[in-house]
Parts: structure tokens; C-alpha cells; sequence
């Protein structure tokens, strides 16, 4: 068999094989020869059909299978003789397939892109340094209060932060739209529930008013029908209610599965979920930094069809998140830059795995297969749920392995630390502005 490579870019590749005739001629006499001992046809006693009569019959497409297997097995004979790794199925472009002459083709494709490995001393890293107070302890504890609320009527005027319970019914240009109208809607003013400017004009209702508003919806509004539109709300306020927090008992703390040990082992373990929750967010936090610096410092140009079957994957993704069975006619530029973003960093972590030699840390599994656990009533069911669980093993071995690279990154960098409160971190937007 003889190759010849040519490099048409960086990353794509034409082979030229030519596999000698006799290959295939020794391949197709064999196969009619099994055929003339299995075909039946009329006029002949089985297995005594004449092999020119096989051969008249079935001879082109024993010809043209095992063509099509000779061009994928010499293909990759072709790729292991040269070293080369395709990174997609080939284009093969057939140039002489004539039975009894060399067949000849070419394989148009793409290979791994050769990555070195650059310098990240200058990359400067800002690691968040968090300590939980007794009060961030105390604000989660009145967050839980509040999603245990419970509503009881006033007579006096709506304020921020009660509910109002209404009826509307909105117009655009004087006439009624389709999803502008609600019954007995629960509304808690300053929540932000609504569209910017509705609940603020509930602001001082009573029960049993009845009030017009006029708001506009923003631009970007789901629904683009509405986006821009400026509307008129008809209202009848059915109820103003105030919200009434449970008291920190031992009724409030066994609703968190707390039997026994009070207000203080609730605060113990809710520190202890805050911890949780903290050390994912500030391994987020590095993990952002450092793949973003991995990114920067490497320019790595991508085969397209690593990145076409990630866009698959997005899609897939896509489509289960939304409840939707098939978003595949959906375009592919809207995912191509997240796309091409994934192929490249799983290039760029590969070749840190490859070059320093990384090897997956046992201990480091165990112990982010305990943190995992520990969120559940029944730990060790879970335990043993990944363990039988080859996929989801592999899932989380993958990711203890990237917190791996993770920390090599940061390790070459300079680094320097953020002090900051647990709501500060856990929460950036709601403390923006």
C-alpha cells in the first residue's frame, strides 16, 4: 500500500492511498465463493450454481462492499503508518476504482491541533477569601423564616413587602391582549415580580380599590409582541395581606429535620451548608480565572467537526433543559462561539494533563464524592449509587481531574486574595449598584 500526506493547513490533511488490485480481487474471489456454496437459484441444485453464474450475478456488489471496507481499513492503516489522529470521519474523494486496476483515493480531514504549552507566570489570579459570621448565619436563618411565611389580611394600606391579591385586565391602544388579564393573582409589592412600574402603583391600595396604571414593557420582553408596548392595567385589589414569619422554635427547627439540639444545632448545620456552598463558589470563582487564562494565553485553532458535534451536544442540551424533544433545526451560529469555546479548553486541559503528567487523584474523588453525599438524608445510598454507576463515576472523576488542572494553573500564577463577606460572594448581582 502506498501514502502520501500532504498538509493543506495547520490542522487539515489530504491522503493519497493506493491499495495494490490484488487485495481486493483476492477479497471478492473468496466472497463469491462463499456465495456460490449459499445461493439458491432456480435451475441449479443448491451449492452447485456455477461461479460464473455468481459472478454475472452478484459480482458488482461483492465488488462495491468490499471496496468500501478496503477504503476504511486502509484508511486507517494509512493514519497509524503516518501517525496522524483525525479529529472527524474523512472526506474520501475515490480517483480509480476500476475492478482489477490499484484502487486510489484520496481522504480529505482534520488532526488534533499541536498545542505548546505557554507561560502563565504573568497571569494574576484573585482568590476570595471568606470567613461565615454568626450574622450571614443569622440572614440565612431569616430567609428560611420567610420562605415559611404565611399571609394574613389587613385593613390598612398595601406597603412594600405585603402581597396584594388583585384582578387585572390589560389594554394596548384600548383594546384588551391576549395574556394581559389574571384572577386573583398574589402580588408581594417590591419583589419584582411584575414589569418595572406595576408594583410600585400598588403601593397604598386597600382592599376592595379599584385603580388604572399605565407601564410600559422593556424592550427586551419575552413575548416580542409586547416588547416596548406601553399598556393600561384595570385593577381590583381583592385583598391586602401581611406576610407573618414563624417563630425560631423547635416546631420551626424540626421542618429542617432538626429533632433534637434546638436553634443551635439548626445554626450548626446550616453553617455547615453555608461552608458547602462557599468552597464550590470560590472553586467557581478559580476555575473561571483560570480557564479564562488558559484561553487568553493559547491560540488554538479548532477542527470543525470537534466543534460541530459539540453544537450537537449544546442542542441536546438545550432541548432537555426546555422540555423540548428536538432543537436541531435551530441554527448552529447560535451555539458555534460557546462551542468553540469547549472543543478549545478541552484541547488546552488535555495537553496540561498530557504535559505535566497529571494523574487522576483517588483521594480527591472520595472526598468530592463525600461533600456530594452529605447533601442527602441517606449519604451512603448515594455513595453506592455512583459507585455501580460507571457514567456518573466517570462524570465526577472528570471533574476532580479538571479542579487538578485547575490547581496547577493557579499554582503557576500570581495570586492574590479578595477578602469578602459570604453574601458579597454568594450574591454579586442583588448587591450591584
Amino acid at each position: 500500500m502506498q501514502v502520501s500526506v500532504e498538509s493543506t493547513s495547520n490542522i487539515e490533511r489530504v491522503l493519497t492511498v493506493q491499495v495494490p488490485a490484488e487485495r481486493i480481487d483476492t477479497e471478492v474471489a473468496a466472497r463469491l465463493q462463499r456465495l456460490k456454496n449459499q445461493v439458491r437459484l432456480d435451475g441449479f441444485r443448491p451449492g452447485k450454481v456455477p461461479l460464473k453464474v455468481v459472478k454475472q450475478r452478484y459480482g458488482n456488489s461483492v465488488y462495491s462492499e468490499v471496496l468500501g471496507e478496503v477504503m476504511q481499513s486502509s484508511f486507517e492503516e494509512a493514519v497509524t503508518q503516518e501517525q496522524l489522529k483525525p479529529a472527524g470521519a474523512p472526506s474520501i474523494e475515490p480517483i480509480s476504482v476500476q475492478p482489477g486496476e490499484a484502487l486510489e483515493y484520496k481522504a480529505t480531514f482534520e488532526v488534533y491541533p499541536e498545542i505548546e504549552l505557554a507561560d502563565m507566570s504573568d497571569v494574576q489570579i484573585t482568590r476570595p477569601v471568606v470567613e461565615i459570621e454568626s450574622a450571614d448565619v443569622d440572614k440565612m436563618i431569616e430567609k428560611l423564616r420567610e420562605q415559611r411565611r404565611n399571609w394574613e389580611p389587613v385593613e390598612r394600606a398595601a406597603a412594600e413587602g405585603d402581597q396584594v391579591v388583585i384582578d387585572f385586565t390589560g389594554y394596548i391602544d384600548g383594546e384588551a391582549f391576549e395574556g394581559g388579564q389574571g384572577q386573583d393573582m398574589p402580588v408581594v409589592l417590591g419583589e419584582g415580580q411584575m414589569i418595572p412600574g406595576f408594583e410600585e402603583q400598588l403601593l397604598g391600595v386597600k382592599a376592595g380599590d379599584e385603580k388604572s396604571i399605565e407601564v410600559t414593557f422593556p424592550e427586551d420582553y419575552h413575548a416580542e409582541k409586547l416588547a416596548g408596548k406601553a399598556a393600561r392595567f384595570e385593577i381590583k385589589v381583592k385583598a391586602v395581606n401581611e406576610a407573618r414569619l414563624p417563630e425560631i422554635d423547635d416546631e420551626f427547627c424540626k421542618q429542617f429535620g432538626v429533632e433534637e439540639g434546638g436553634i443551635e444545632r439548626l445554626r450548626e448545620e446550616i453553617k455547615a451548608n453555608m461552608e458547602r456552598e462557599l468552597n464550590q463558589a470560590i472553586k467557581g470563582k478559580l476555575k473561571q480565572q483560570a480557564m479564562d487564562a488558559l484561553l487568553e494565553k493559547h491560540d488554538v485553532e479548532v477542527p470543525k467537526s470537534l466543534v460541530k458535534e459539540e453544537i450537537n451536544r449544546l442542542k441536546q442540551q438545550a432541548a432537555q433543559s426546555s422540555g423540548q424533544q428536538d432543537l436541531s433545526a435551530m441554527p448552529d451560529e447560535i451555539f458555534e462561539d460557546e462551542a468553540k469555546r469547549r472543543v478549545s479548553l478541552g484541547l488546552i486541559v488535555g495537553q496540561v494533563i498530557k504535559d505535566h503528567d497529571l494523574k487522576l487523584d483517588q483521594d480527591r474523588v472520595e472526598a468530592a464524592l463525600d461533600e456530594l453525599a452529605s447533601s442527602y438524608e441517606d449519604s451512603e445510598q448515594v455513595k453506592q449509587y455512583y459507585r455501580s454507576n460507571r457514567d456518573q463515576m466517570s462524570m465526577l472523576e472528570a471533574m476532580v481531574l479538571e479542579e487538578q488542572v485547575v490547581d496547577w494553573v493557579v499554582s503557576q500564577a500570581q495570586v492574590s486574595e479578595d477578602k469578602q463577606s459570604f453574601d458579597d460572594l454568594m450574591n454579586p448581582k442583588s448587591n450591584e449598584g
